[in-house]
């Protein structure tokens, strides 16, 4: 199995939580607009893949390309290399807490946690459509492991 789907606007990353003492307790508080986004992100899954949803245990690729928004402050000429991919965003969000907003959105939803991926890959472009794409699927067995690994 193999599912594909797409969120709509610019990515987003996964925001650090705010902690605070209440009554002489730490609590975490996530940030609203993560709470958000990773609703949006469950939302688009379930309306674009149904109730696809891997095997508990099974180990899964995360591919994520995302496309952020072409500054409309740059020249003609930097906004066509953009959308024609030759100059790529170097801005945040990052792409380590893109990838941590996506996955954590899965949790319960596409498989029973985010531990099961365990191959990844995120992409950053210009568009003039920002959005998120994601593909999940098995993970391939490597021929051979190059520098490390079992065997």
């Amino acid at each position: 199995m193999e599912v594909k789907f797409v969120v709509p606007g610019p990515p987003k990353g996964k925001g650090r939580p705010r902690f605070s003492t209440v009554a002489g307790h730490a609590k975490a508080t996530t940030p609203k607009d993560t709470v958000l986004y990773e609703n949006l992100v469950k939302t688009e899954y379930q309306r674009q893949c149904g109730e696809a949803r891997f095997e508990d245990g099974a180990m899964l690729d995360l591919r994520v390309v995302a496309y952020y928004p072409i500054p409309s402050s740059k020249s003609k000429k930097q906004q066509r290399l953009m959308e024609a991919g030759v100059i790529r965003p170097t801005t945040k969000p990052d792409n380590d807490n893109i990838l941590k907003i996506v996955a954590d959105s899965l949790n319960q939803v596409a498989y029973k946690d985010d531990a099961q991926v365990v191959d990844a890959q995120i992409r950053k472009f210009y568009s003039r459509r920002p959005r998120v794409a994601v593909v999940i699927r098995p993970a391939a067995v490597p021929e051979s492991l190059e520098g490390g690994g079992p065997g």
